[in-house]
């Protein structure tokens, strides 16, 4: 649109140049916006508002963003609002369009502050636009407070945890920085920063090897497990395949027989175990220790 082009300057003073609308001149043009398309109505109902876009867009200047972009992304939301507005809701599009660019706004900050996305809750959103100023705010006062005490009255004040404050603050307090960029050690020899950042995680090919050697075991063992008799199976399952291992006096109470009775059929149980693993792999007989 011929009003948004150019420099920051040109664009505010269109903006101020924009005669004003009446209620009645609003619902006229949102109703020929969304009845008839008329990029016309659409046009003149923007126009009048840029007023307000750049207002919004000048709360959040201290972002360290372009304010030619702010108001921009303002308009976005502005037209957003325009197709979205239901003129026999009568309410007042300036009232209605207000969210619209300040949300439009808002999502762009969060997208372009840092190379790191932020904001992706709602707390974090609150925070991360309101952090500043209670900061401000409360450590205004003649009697000076520590860190901590900031930090918990911010929480206490928005309803949210002290380490979702303290997090915050964190990313607010400096600019993202490159893991590649240069140190030097105290020899004088250099090195990125992602050199300093060691993981204690197994390497990817130990993960995967783990993996596939687990699956693999799993398979030989549900083969060899064929092999045992009902009986022979609930015994080997719960005495050897569970995780607490259950008693011998205890699975006899069961079945119905003598804890010995149990100790056999489980003997003879693990020797038919090992017989039918022999066949599969002689070199894997870990299970049956």
């Amino acid at each position: 649109m011929s009003y948004l082009s150019g420099n920051r300057r040109q664009i505010v003073r269109a903006a101020m140049n924009a005669p004003y609308l009446s209620r009645e001149e609003e619902q006229q043009l949102a109703i020929a916006w969304r009845d008839q398309g008329d990029q016309a109505a659409l046009d003149r109902l923007s126009l009048a508002h840029m007023r307000l876009v750049i207002a919004v867009a000048a709360k959040y200047r201290n972002f360290g963003l372009s304010m030619s972009d702010l108001i921009q992304e303002g308009h976005i939301g502005l037209l957003e609002a325009a197709s979205r507005f239901e003129p026999e809701r009568e309410v007042r599009f300036s009232t209605y369009a207000t969210w619209w660019i300040r949300a439009s706004i808002q999502d762009y900050i969060l997208r372009n502050w840092s190379i790191v996305r932020g904001g992706t809750s709602s707390t974090q959103k609150a925070l991360f636009f309101n952090l500043r100023r209670l900061r401000a705010k409360l450590s205004s006062g003649t009697t000076r407070i520590s860190e901590d005490e900031l930090v918990e009255k911010i929480a206490e004040t928005m309803g949210v945890k002290v380490q979702d404050v303290a997090t915050m603050s964190a990313r607010l307090s400096g600019p993202d920085t490159s893991l590649n960029v240069p140190v030097l050690e105290a020899d004088g020899s250099g090195a990125d920063r992602q050199d300093f950042l060691v993981s204690e995680d197994p390497l990817p090919e130990e993960t995967v090897g783990g993996v596939i050697d687990t699956e693999r075991r799993t398979r030989w063992l549900e083969t060899a497990l064929g092999v045992l008799s009902e009986r022979e199976l609930r015994i080997v399952r719960e005495r050897r395949l569970s995780e607490e291992g259950e008693t011998l006096e205890a699975l006899g109470q069961k079945l119905g027989i003598s804890k010995e009775r149990v100790r056999q059929i489980e003997s003879r149980a693990l020797d038919k175990l090992r017989d039918a693993l022999l066949k599969v792999q002689p070199d894997k007989l870990a299970y049956c220790g």
